[in-house]
């Protein structure tokens, strides 16, 4: 399979949409990663799923227009990685979530919006979508949140900025960690130990340059 390329031309995006469609399932249950559009530790998020090679990632529309601000790379995942897009209200890939196609869901990074949205049980993204069947279908999540300290700092499409999340933020935060079958980790080195963690688990290669 050639690698997907982001930020191709409408043709090109219908023809991995039908790719897709037809894409079969794989020998034993894999990775599923999700992307937001989040620029906290974006070009550290895609590294690791370089580094994995083989996963199934769901990006964000917020996801796909941003890639290129942080990477110049035409074709930034590899050819064991398959893209599939925010292009559907009714995000029919979510369906393979019941069918054993994934062991684990990656959401890195999770925007303050998408967290918003998992904590108020509202699907009406392809990310939320997959969060919520995921949850559903009792499959573990790991969940990289961008605010969880009164203050950070974090990297915009050309330098570095300070922020303060807002308190209702934090809050959010704090009840994702609630959830069943959710862990919320805090930074790049937890959300590493935490996939190779799970990974080690269900018998896979682990993520890291110590992996």
């Amino acid at each position: 399979m050639i690698g997907p390329t982001v930020g191709s031309s409408r043709s090109d995006e219908d023809v991995e949409e039908a790719r897709e469609e037809q894409a079969e399932r794989p020998r034993k249950s894999r990775l599923a990663w999700a992307l937001t559009g989040s620029g906290h530790d974006f070009t550290a998020c895609l590294e690791i799923i370089r580094e994995l090679r083989e996963l199934d990632l769901f990006l964000s529309k917020a996801a796909a227009e941003v890639i290129f601000l942080y990477t110049r790379e035409r074709k930034p995942f590899p050819p064991g990685i398959r893209l599939i897009r925010d292009t559907t209200a009714s995000a029919p890939p979510v369906g393979r979530f019941y069918d054993g196609w994934y062991h684990t869901l990656v959401v890195a990074p999770a925007t303050s919006n998408t967290v918003a949205k998992f904590v108020c049980g509202i699907s009406d993204t392809l990310v939320t979508n997959v969060f919520a069947q995921a949850g559903k279908c009792r499959i573990p999540i790991i969940v990289y949140a961008c605010d969880t300290k009164p203050v950070h700092d974090s990297m915009a499409p050309h330098r570095m900025v300070r922020l303060w999340p807002r308190r209702i933020d934090l809050e959010n935060t704090a009840r994702l960690k609630e959830f069943e079958g959710v862990v919320v980790v805090e930074d790049m080195a937890a959300l590493e130990a935490a996939v190779r963690a799970r990974l080690a688990e269900v018998g896979e290669r682990g993520a890291g340059r110590d992996g």
